[in-house]
């Protein structure tokens, strides 16, 4: 009869734990990649909604909505843009915002630059949301498939170097 209750008790807390465990991730995932056949270097940035909401309000936003709001969704996508730089071999880029979308309660930024050759060293700083938060994380994955490397990404960091797969 103990174990059942005591089960009962556990399984209750996991899922009152499991909704308050994705209400702030503190995460970002950035994905670098080569496309062939438009000669371009994308970059793709995942950023919880909640997380973004949270850091426009933080910024002064009295109350955001990135979902119905547009203006507030181009605040948070330019904002996304400052705050993640690339160079190539020591030399600043500029990356082209592309948009936005939203799925599945994340905000996807789409930035692009001209591809540069194979085997280029990049310094990449990913300060998305360090402002806000000093738990933040941010992940930037290179490559796509099975040739991936992560550079991870904390309030204060400088650059981090990585040759492009």
């Amino acid at each position: 009869m103990r174990l059942p209750s005591l089960l009962m008790v556990l399984l209750m807390a996991l899922s009152l734990a499991v909704p308050a465990a994705a209400h702030q991730q503190k995460i970002t995932i950035s994905t670098v990649s080569h496309n062939p056949r438009t000669e371009m270097l994308e970059v793709v940035h995942r950023i919880t909604l909640h997380d973004a909401e949270h850091a426009l309000k933080s910024l002064g936003v009295r109350a955001p909505d990135i979902v119905a709001d547009m203006d507030n969704r181009r605040a948070f996508a330019k904002y996304v843009a400052e705050r993640f730089t690339i160079s190539v071999e020591d030399e600043p880029v500029d990356l082209m915002l592309l948009g936005s979308e939203i799925d599945a309660g994340s905000l996807f930024i789409y930035q692009e630059m001209p591809s540069p050759a194979r085997g280029s060293e990049l310094q990449i700083s990913s300060q998305i949301l360090t402002d806000i938060s000093s738990r933040q994380e941010n992940r930037v994955n290179l490559g796509v498939g099975t040739k991936v490397k992560t550079l991870i990404f904390r309030a204060g960091d400088g650059f981090q170097a990585a040759v492009l797969p």
